[in-house]
């Protein structure tokens, strides 16, 4: 199949990229865009701390001195995976746009993938693939729909974290049929970042599943959400406070650094 992935210009994107695009490029044409963020993030000093890790840290200081290096680590630069692309990433900010939508038809998806991606994808769009489009949401739905799933989650004590695995039928944001949700327990001792990330192995192995299905000709069981939920935008002041009193971080050095150095050691197992 040719698949044309969607994402943000993150970390964890490019995390759950590293899972992913080694299991499909074997039997599939990869394409690939990304936004540069996700809405109008709020420039409150908390949020701002994790764009710093998310995005700055490795997309703007570290990354490019590494595509600088003749080697690459165990994981890969969002350039170092264009090994398994059919042709260079691309930057796609403006899906519903005449020229963003030229752009997607060009790629000829028979489906579409979305991970993280900052954009809504509008009828016109949506129609572009044979097979629809898929998106791997970092939160259960429909508990926790829209952005920042796992803080929500933390915030409200939960003890299970969840991906959940839908078809993007409209332009409403996570209210697509639910093929699957994956569980994951939450570590209180680990930052937001790293329970976020901690994610996407399930969630991404269920993608690669979904694929096979597709692929094959088979059936995927899915199921519309009995409720609507509740939409979630970026924290207010008082849920940024709240998230700092009941003890959570949003990021941790060690962990940081430990999955930092991924990027820079290469993968000796190989």
């Amino acid at each position: 199949m040719r698949i044309t992935l969607l994402t943000n210009r993150d970390l964890a994107s490019n995390y759950a990229l590293n899972l992913l695009l080694p299991k499909l490029s074997a039997d599939h044409q990869l394409r690939l865009f990304c936004s540069d963020r996700v809405g109008s993030q709020p420039e409150a000093p908390a949020l701002a701390t994790l764009s710093f890790y998310e995005q700055t840290l490795p997309m703007t200081l570290l990354f490019p001195l590494i595509d600088a290096q003749s080697k690459q680590g165990e994981l890969l630069t969002f350039q170092g995976l264009n090994r398994y692309l059919t042709a260079p990433m691309g930057s796609l900010n403006q899906p519903n746009t005449q020229q963003g939508l030229d752009e997607l038809a060009t790629t000829e998806p028979d489906l579409v993938i979305s991970i993280r991606y900052g954009r809504i994808l509008e009828a016109d769009a949506l129609s572009i693939p044979r097979h629809g489009a898929l998106n791997l949401h970092s939160g259960r739905l429909p508990q926790y729909r829209g952005v920042m799933a796992t803080f929500r989650a933390m915030l409200a004590g939960d003890e299970l974290l969840g991906s959940t695995l839908h078809w993007i039928d409209d332009a409403t944001i996570d209210t697509g049929r639910i093929i699957s949700i994956q569980s994951q327990q939450t570590d209180p001792e680990a930052c937001y970042l790293a329970n976020t990330i901690r994610l996407y192995p399930a969630g991404c192995a269920a993608l690669a599943d979904v694929v096979d299905m597709l692929e094959t000709g088979k059936n995927v069981p899915a199921q519309t959400p009995k409720e609507a939920g509740r939409y979630y935008s970026f924290p207010s002041q008082s849920d940024l406070e709240a998230f700092a009193a009941a003890g959570h971080e949003w990021t941790k050095p060690d962990f940081v650094a430990e999955l930092l150095s991924r990027y820079l050691t290469p993968d000796l197992s190989n």
